[in-house]
């Protein structure tokens, strides 16, 4: 069993689109710019740090990188059984689950980033990660401050954020180091974001969320608000406005992930957070990060190795380490390129032909072995187009 997982805010870094430059994702940051009307390419490219942490290019960036890597993803024919999202990730799981269109995707999370931005300037918040605590004991030093703090979330084990006003965020800070955590890590954030401080956000959201067209989704994703599976666009319209003030139920969501049975839990865009949490959680499950195009073959390579906790692709669909699928992106009638055939070497890029419109590119380095489909077949979205051996 599959799982992608998706980064929220916070795994933003400067120039975190160089490496997707010249691949044949990066058409995606081109239709995005398209649709907010905004040069998306420079925020990935270009923008300095100080800039790209600021709660709405933070938000869009991330999101949008997240999506560049699960586009990429999905033209190797990778498709996952469930998905999740950490905060800001969910609509982006939401996206991978045909839950949500690209576009209106696009449109929610810039509008959350403008409301929550907004809210950050109407009350002044922080927030802090207490290591080495139990959920209980944490929460339990929240609620004997007078101050306003909350738990805003349960990421792993013995890792529990917290957040509110800079005076009950010390001040449960100091009372979790009475009770035994281990440390106390000051964040730099601009809100106490997951608490009541965000509820100035809701309405804005609340208004986007009304005019996006939330679906029936294609597989489960797991919310941040009650960690449980739901496939419903109804459900999700109530959930996306709660967790604005809601904690985010990570380890739960993680633990509800490995008790229905996954194997493989990979982390697509910036960063490699969540990661480094499924590690510390789940036991016997395969876990990667997908952050730039060399980790393709990184996934492909897991993918094709069975682990003793049966990941893998299945028994009988092994590819060799150095062999590699190029799938089509679209349905429609296949023609190849002439000059293309087994022999030619292959770059990232590269035009195997077209269906329809849309152009079959290799995402690989490699020698072309065999084409799969044929001149004037109709073939499927994700349907294998050519067999290729990387370098």
């Amino acid at each position: 069993m599959i799982v992608f997982t998706f980064p929220g805010q916070g795994s933003q870094k400067p120039g975190m689109g160089e490496p997707w430059r010249d691949h044949p994702s990066w058409e995606l940051v081109d239709e995005a710019s398209a649709v907010l009307g905004r040069d998306l390419g420079a925020l990935l490219l270009h923008t300095e740090a100080t800039e790209l942490t600021r709660t709405d290019n933070a938000q869009l960036s991330t999101f949008l990188t997240s999506l560049l890597v699960l586009d990429a993803v999905e033209r190797l024919g990778v498709e996952p059984a469930a998905a999740a999202g950490h905060s800001l990730g969910e609509y982006s799981a939401l996206v991978a689950s045909g839950s949500l269109s690209f576009e209106d995707g696009l449109r929610l999370v810039h509008a959350r980033g403008s409301a929550m931005l907004q809210a950050t300037t109407a009350q002044t918040g922080t927030m802090a990660a207490v290591l080495g605590l139990d959920d209980d004991d944490v929460e339990v030093a929240c609620a004997r401050c007078e101050s306003d703090v909350w738990v805003a979330n349960y990421n792993a084990p013995g890792q529990v954020v917290i957040a509110g006003s800079p005076e009950g965020v010390a001040d449960a800070s100091a009372i979790a180091k009475e009770l035994g955590a281990k440390k106390v890590m000051s964040m730099a954030v601009s809100g106490a974001f997951h608490t009541p401080f965000m509820a100035p956000a809701r309405p804005e959201l609340r208004a986007a969320i009304d005019t996006a067209d939330l679906r029936e989704a294609e597989l489960p994703v797991y919310a941040n608000v009650d960690a449980r599976p739901h496939l419903s666009g109804s459900e999700w319209s109530g959930l996306l406005g709660a967790q604005l003030c809601s904690p985010v139920r990570w380890r739960q969501t993680l633990h509800n992930l490995g008790d229905a049975g996954a194997t493989v839990v990979v982390e697509l865009g910036p960063g490699g957070v969540l990661t480094g949490m499924a590690k510390r959680t789940l036991n016997g499950a395969s876990t990667l990060s997908v952050a730039t195009p060399a980790d393709l073959d990184k996934l492909l390579n897991l993918l094709a190795t069975p682990s003793d906790s049966g990941a893998g692709i299945g028994e009988g669909e092994h590819l060799f380490a150095t062999e590699r699928m190029v799938v089509s992106p679209a349905a429609g009638v296949f023609t190849p390129t002439p000059e293309i055939g087994p022999g030619f070497t292959l770059t990232p890029g590269c035009v195997l032909g077209t269906v329809g419109e849309h152009e079959v590119r290799s995402p690989f380095h490699g020698t072309l072995m065999n084409m799969l489909a044929v001149e004037g077949e109709r073939v499927t979205t994700s349907q294998p187009i050519a067999w290729l051996r990387s370098a």
